[in-house]
């Protein structure tokens, strides 16, 4: 059998971790695989690159997911259901779409005990998937964002939306940036009067960067706050989309032990 090719398409790409972890774990587990990256110009051709690339299976980051829901022909309830797909698998010339983002960030955040009321500071394509697995286990989320067009979803759902004009603080145990701000400069994902009002009542602080210490965490710290970054979620949500690539063949903990290896290197 030859050699099962894997990729994460995205764009911008170069920065990603998914590639180390995937082929850390082919390598530790004797599976015959492979997995690059991607750079993805226009999303509208996903699929006819998937093919014309001779991939099995891809992960999809920003600014893609939206249409990687579109190209799927079978659709996992889950990823159906919140609209977002960030793993697809082919299998006889059909492509599967999966949604391995939220269990992954649910895993990530299980560990904050006593935690009821989350704000999500960002309402983006992470934002879709997670608000709704919360949601579904028990919190209550709560979604501020810069501008309104993108809370409409949100608001027809059910949840609680603010913008940054009319916010009200309240008291929430968790504080979630789900923006790239601070990825690539030193901006705040909300203005800092607003963070200031709700970071102090926090119970933690998460952010979904990983692999730096964001303005946001730094100001969390600041406050004393226990914080996370997004390290956990990454490798949970890649330990899910390995289990998809390799048709359960292998248990999440033995995946586990050779991706988590990324975080030593």
């Amino acid at each position: 059998m030859a050699k099962e090719l894997f990729a994460i398409f995205g764009n911008p790409v170069s920065h990603s971790k998914s590639p180390l972890m995937h082929n850390l774990a082919f390598q530790g587990l004797g599976f015959d695989g492979c997995y690059t990256r991607y750079r993805l110009e226009n999303g509208k051709k996903l699929k006819e690159t998937f093919f014309s690339l001779g991939l099995k299976g891809i992960n999809i980051t920003v600014p893609h997911k939206e249409h990687a829901y579109e190209a799927c022909d079978i659709l996992d309830p889950f990823a159906k259901k919140v609209g977002a797909v960030n793993t697809i698998v082919e299998k006889e010339g059909k492509l599967y779409g999966y949604n391995t983002d939220a269990p992954g960030f649910l895993k990530a955040i299980s560990e904050f005990k006593e935690v009821k009321t989350v704000l999500f500071l960002g309402a983006g394509g992470t934002a879709q998937s997670t608000s709704t697995v919360l949601r579904d286990e028990g919190y209550e989320v709560t979604l501020l964002n810069r501008s309104a067009p993108r809370l409409e979803k949100y608001k027809k759902e059910g949840f609680n939306t603010y913008t940054f004009n009319d916010f009200v603080p309240n008291r929430y145990d968790l504080v979630i940036n789900m923006t790239s701000a601070g990825l690539e400069d030193n901006s705040l994902p909300a203005p800092k009067e607003i963070l200031e009002q709700v970071i102090p009542q926090a119970k933690a602080c998460v952010d979904v960067i990983y692999g730096k210490e964001t303005p946001f965490l730094k100001l969390a710290k600041a406050y004393n706050k226990p914080t996370k970054d997004g390290s956990d979620m990454l490798l949970y949500q890649g330990i899910i989309a390995f289990e998809y690539f390799t048709d359960q063949q292998y248990s999440f903990n033995e995946i586990k032990t050779h991706m988590q290896k990324v975080f030593e290197l």
